[in-house]
């Protein structure tokens, strides 16, 4: 008998594999990408307090996207992030693609958060 794979559950084991090394603290906070299929969100996590400092997704209405899954939509997610981390003094950053391939959307994302000052 032949099982299908669950993508998503694979996706989460390599997460947690990466997270055994990846740590955000108040001076380096970690910077979290999630994708679905028709959104994308962003956080940096301040992960010994526990909180989240800034985020962005595609769903917020100051974006004002059509279709938030696509490689567009992330550019501008990341754009926001980028300028959301600037007003709360937030500069350096380690990236964090959540066990997804660092292409399309996640690539697009990060680049855009590099451009608009994050340094990671």
């Amino acid at each position: 008998m032949i099982k299908k794979i669950d993508r998503n559950n694979a996706r989460e084991k390599r997460h947690e594999r990466v997270r055994k090394n990846i740590v955000g603290t108040s001076n380096v906070p970690r910077l979290n990408v999630y994708r679905s299929n028709s959104n994308i969100f962003a956080q940096i996590i301040d992960d010994e307090a526990s909180k989240t400092l800034v985020s962005a997704s595609s769903i917020d209405k100051e974006l004002k996207l059509e279709n938030g899954g696509n490689i567009e939509a992330a550019t501008k997610v990341g754009e926001l992030l980028a300028k959301r981390a600037k007003k709360a003094k937030i500069t350096k950053v380690v990236f964090d693609r959540g066990g997804y391939l660092y292409h399309g959307r996640v690539e697009a994302l990060a680049n855009a958060a590099r451009e608009n000052g994050l340094e990671f």
